[in-house]
């Protein structure tokens, strides 16, 4: 495994994927969406923080988006799970 340099933002991710970021951060917000480490917390204050992506989370997230819209129906299922 490489060495994390740089992460990305959950809105930084969505403004790229062209998604909504309120989809995003309820796929997130569950950590075994993601492999281990993709998902950071970058805490920006004493009771704030931001979450982020490594480059690899945001390729599994949207291999994830994109397995689900491959049918509607798999795209509501997979909605409905968030």
């Amino acid at each position: 495994m490489a060495t994390v340099t740089y992460v990305r933002t959950i809105k930084f991710v969505a403004e790229i994927l062209e998604e909504d970021p309120e989809l995003l951060q309820a796929i997130v917000c569950n950590d075994d969406n993601l492999s281990y480490g993709s998902i950071i917390s970058v805490y920006t204050g004493d009771d704030e923080s931001v979450t982020a992506l490594t480059d690899d989370g945001m390729d599994e997230l949207e291999q994830m988006l994109k397995d689900a819209r491959r049918s509607p129906q798999e795209w509501n299922d997979f909605l409905d799970s968030f």
